[in-house]
């Protein structure tokens, strides 16, 4: 505090914006404002000193002096300097406070009569008890914060005046300028170290909170994995807090909402969205909770596709697919007649399971997608050949690590429409052991009245499956148990015969054979006699699978001469079919010209075909 005789009658006037300046306290500003400037200088010209006094409204940018507080500080120009465009920076060092009146327009800026505070005398036991306790205070918020510099802290514990001890920890301690006018009006030197007393005490209680908050999510935290402690020091701020949940949750009961599911599903998977919450973020089982709602967001709960129920064109499309195969044909354009009738009379029609039997390779499996195509809906093959365990099928329970939905479920997530052809190739090849019957498992999937409400473990949830159209495939129906076989309309589709080869690969094999080896539509004829030549002689099969692949051998040849410039175009006579395929692998057999001595013909019955057998008989002596 400066003595009366450091004070004079008259000062200029520096108001200040959010700044309070205390007796000794050292300070750097940047003086703009035109009277400002005027005032500093009149300062400079006298004995530099002037009086500066904080805004109570720090949006005037001219304040008149009901806009000023009327106690302020007096304060020492300690250096001074001359910015660009009339700035000035000064250091100013504080002296004493005083008391602001007679506020006079000097030109250019104000002057004020400014009187300074007479401090009552504080009684001496009093003040050392408070300033030890002031001492040990910011010692301990030293300790907590870290916030006062060294230097300060060695200033603390040497104070010995009331008055300087409080002005200096509130110039460090108080940021906002309400407070620090507050202490600065207060005259009596011991009523500001309490002040300044509570200050710290309630800051040292913050710290400690601070870490009472993080040694609890410390001691949460699994093999100190960061992201795991960085979720919980986020919770545990939030339960302090009340904070609110993410954005992630928010957007996943928006998905629920828009998804259309039935209100009962609907209810359940918000309460997997509630468990999710409630879970650490990175641990195992949320993993799992994430995986099953992208699951059951992911399936079509009311989107489906319109059925193609003109007939003309659905047998146009079954036509240009396929040859022959008129009683699989007839079949579907029968559902599809059935189809259009129950739309039209409003009433809910059972849908069949249709099961193609027939040897390899004679188009069971591309039948399934012209049937999608023909009726103008999404087509998913389901492959189970060596499918053994039960789970494949219902999916997995959400108890074992790695769990996901089964077949079933994932193709109708595929699908995306609740209405799809999905085509279950090589039923009957499904095998049983340990782990269940997928077999049985299928029961519930082809039976019209249980697969209504499908239940996928993984999901623990009925889904409805009596929309989609299930197509089987087989070889033979005798691996294929007898509930099982019930529950579907076996179609067979037999072996072609040779002249149903010879258009198949006419028509279907050798454009698509051409199209596939970059060749011209006209770059390879081939004449009846070689058709017969290459189905009698180089495929023996119920199907065209080695059919379609002596077709791509004979025209990766002619792509080689057209490479080689030797002929743009080719007619394969049955002597350029040898040179590219060698001899004739299955000739007509010698013994087949009629019946000899010691043979007979006999007939061997396949799952593929039949096949001619000369059966060779000889004597020999003995007893047998």
């Amino acid at each position: 505090m400066g003595s009366a005789d450091d004070f004079r009658d008259r000062y200029p006037l520096l108001p200040l914006k959010n700044v309070v300046v205390f007796p000794r306290n050292v300070v750097t500003l940047l003086v703009g404002r035109p009277r400002s400037v005027r005032a500093v200088d009149h300062a400079l010209a006298a004995d530099r000193r002037l009086i500066v006094t904080a805004h109570r409204d720090p949006d005037a940018d001219e304040p008149r002096p009901e806009d000023l507080h009327h106690v302020g500080t007096l304060v020492g120009i300690v250096s001074s300097e001359r910015q660009s465009a009339g700035n000035v920076q000064v250091v100013l060092e504080g002296i004493g406070r005083v008391q602001v009146s007679d506020f006079a327009n000097f030109p250019g800026f104000y002057t004020v009569q400014a009187d300074p505070f007479e401090e009552p005398e504080a009684p001496v036991n009093e003040a050392r008890a408070l300033i030890a306790h002031v001492q040990n205070l910011a010692s301990r918020y030293a300790d907590a914060r870290g916030a006062l510099p060294v230097e300060v802290q060695d200033m603390v514990q040497r104070a010995s005046d009331p008055s300087h001890l409080a002005d200096l920890l509130a110039t460090q301690l108080l940021t906002d300028v309400t407070r620090r006018q507050a202490l600065l009006e207060i005259a009596d030197p011991l009523r500001r170290l309490e002040h300044v007393a509570v200050h710290l005490s309630a800051e040292i209680d913050v710290a400690a909170l601070e870490r009472r908050i993080k040694d609890r999510v410390r001691d949460q935290i699994d093999r100190n994995q960061r992201e795991y402690y960085l979720r919980e020091q986020l919770k545990a701020i939030h339960d302090e807090l009340g904070g609110e949940s993410g954005n992630e949750f928010d957007a996943l009961r928006n998905r629920i909402a828009e998804r259309g599911m039935p209100p009962d599903i609907a209810e359940r998977v918000l309460k997997e969205v509630v468990r999710l919450e409630r879970m650490p973020g990175v641990s195992a089982e949320a993993t799992v909770v994430r995986t099953y709602l992208d699951t059951v967001l992911a399936l079509p709960w009311r989107e489906s596709s319109d059925d193609r129920l003109d007939l003309a064109e659905a047998e146009r499309i079954l036509n240009a697919d396929h040859y022959g195969l008129d009683t699989v044909k007839e079949r579907i354009l029968d559902y599809l007649a059935v189809r259009k009738l129950t739309l039209e009379s409003n009433c809910q029609g059972t849908t069949q399971i249709l099961c193609l039997v027939g040897p390899p390779g004679v188009g069971k499996t591309s039948l399934g997608r012209s049937i999608a195509s023909a009726m103008g809906r999404q087509f998913v093959r389901v492959s189970l050949g060596g499918v053994r365990d039960e789970a494949e099928i219902r999916g997995h329970r959400r108890t074992y690590i790695g769990a996901m939905a089964g077949r079933i479920i994932s193709a109708m997530k595929q699908a995306g429409t609740i209405n799809p052809v999905i085509l279950l190739d090589e039923i009957d090849k499904l095998s049983s052991d340990y782990r269940g019957d997928p077999a049985s498992a299928m029961l519930e999937v082809l039976d019209p009245e249980q697969n209504r409400s499908f239940g996928d473990h993984f999901l623990d949830m009925p889904f409805d499956l009596s929309r989609v159209l299930f197509l089987t495939t087989a070889n033979s129906m005798s691996p294929v148990p007898r509930p099982l076989r019930d529950r579907m309309e076996v179609i067979e589709i037999p072996g072609y015969s040779e002249e149903e080869k010879i258009e198949i690969g006419r028509k279907y094999l050798l454009p698509k054979q051409i199209a596939g080896h970059g060749l011209g539509a006209k770059s390879l004829l081939i004449p009846p006699r070689t058709w017969v030549h290459l189905v009698r002689d180089y495929t023996r099969e119920a199907g065209v699978r080695q059919l379609e692949r002596e077709i791509a051998a004979v025209c990766r040849r002619v792509a080689r001469e057209v490479v080689r410039g030797k002929s743009a175009r080719m007619r394969l006579t049955e002597a350029r079919l040898e040179e590219f395929l060698g001899p004739s692998r299955f000739g007509q057999d010698l013994h087949l010209g009629g019946d000899q001595i010691g043979l007979a013909i006999g007939l061997g019955v396949t799952e593929i075909g039949g096949e001619l057998l000369p059966v060779e008989v000889a004597t020999m002596p003995g007893k047998g």
